[in-house]
């Protein structure tokens, strides 16, 4: 690989991405396309503020032979069902129209477990994919868009991850809201003890992306996860054995969960944004349960398990964990 540009390279994964490809010692040449500026830079790292819904400039494809797309409005709910399509899918395909362009040939993408839908069954790769969100459907298509670009051209290759829940340092998203709850001894378990999270740990997920990046095949589809199947309890277990968070101070009820949301919802409504509502509590209530069939045929080694992942997480960020 001589360079790599980076759509959403200022974001959380992106920002452990290209940390990681500028330490490799490769002479690469690293660029970064968001919409906003970093929170933390990476040295060496060429940053452009540019919005993928708008046509990718080809200036940006000198000395660079790789995408990695990672732009997306994620956060669901909290969007209008018009915003996911307009940067999921419009960038999808200005980012395949810039790769064409350019004769640029290989592409990783980062999809969602979204794209299967709610269930308690697990997910493989090979189960039909019904997303109920405009999130996930957006994501879907972003995939079909790609799929095409591959397709096109039997040289091209494309690697498409789903993840689960992603975790370390920079995340700002649930499992930070869960530390510093049973931080602050405030954490109740939403509905039940056995609600499986599947999860993985940010540098393990970029292990993952150089490794099928490596492999001979042109188009890649994984789940990306834990192969264990982390509950909410094993969590907060493990959560309490490496950091010493106190444990959870019970069970609360669903109902009562969705009762207690309804004056955040009315409150959210009036312009005083919470992040509480009967939407977010049926996401805590079920299961994420997700296989990574891929990576465990073909030989993948994990560095990290839950526990190894926060100790490395606490070294980086004592303040949180």
């Amino acid at each position: 690989m001589k360079g790599a540009i980076v759509f959403g390279g200022a974001g959380f994964i992106g920002t452990h991405l290209l940390r990681t490809l500028a330490e490799s010692g490769a002479p690469l040449r690293l660029v970064s396309v968001d919409i906003v500026a970093p929170g933390v830079s990476v040295p060496g790292v060429e940053y452009v503020i540019h919005d993928i819904r708008t046509p990718i400039p080809d200036r940006f494809a000198a000395g660079i032979d790789r995408i990695y797309d990672l732009a997306a409005v994620h956060r669901t709910p909290g969007h209008k069902p018009h915003e996911y399509y307009e940067t999921n899918v419009a960038g999808a395909v200005n980012a395949c129209a810039f790769a064409r362009r350019n004769d640029l040939s290989e592409m990783l993408f980062t999809s969602s477990i979204a794209v299967y839908g709610p269930g308690e069954d697990r997910k493989l790769e090979t189960t039909t994919p019904v997303p109920t969100s405009d999130y996930g459907r957006s994501k879907l298509l972003a995939e079909h868009v790609r799929r095409e670009w591959q397709e096109a051209d039997g040289a091209r290759k494309l690697a498409i991850v789903r993840p689960a829940v992603i975790f370390g340092a920079g995340e700002r998203g649930n499992f930070t809201r869960l530390a510093g709850a049973l931080k602050r001894g405030m954490f109740l378990y939403p509905g039940r003890r056995d609600t499986v999270k599947s999860c993985g740990y940010v540098g393990e997920l970029v292990r993952s992306m150089d490794f099928v990046m490596t492999m001979p095949e042109r188009s890649i589809l994984y789940n990306f996860c834990y192969a264990r199947d982390y509950t909410i309890e094993d969590i907060c277990n493990t959560f309490g054995e490496v950091a010493g968070l106190p444990a959870p101070r019970g069970v609360m009820p669903h109902p009562l969960m969705n009762t207690a949301a309804v004056p955040f919802e009315i409150v959210s409504k009036l312009g005083l944004r919470n992040g509480i509502d009967r939407e977010r509590i049926a996401k805590l209530v079920t299961s994420t349960n997700v296989e990574p069939g891929f990576l465990n045929a073909a030989g993948y080694r994990y560095e990290t398990d839950l526990a190894e992942a926060i100790r490395r997480w606490r070294a980086e960020s004592p303040a949180l964990v």
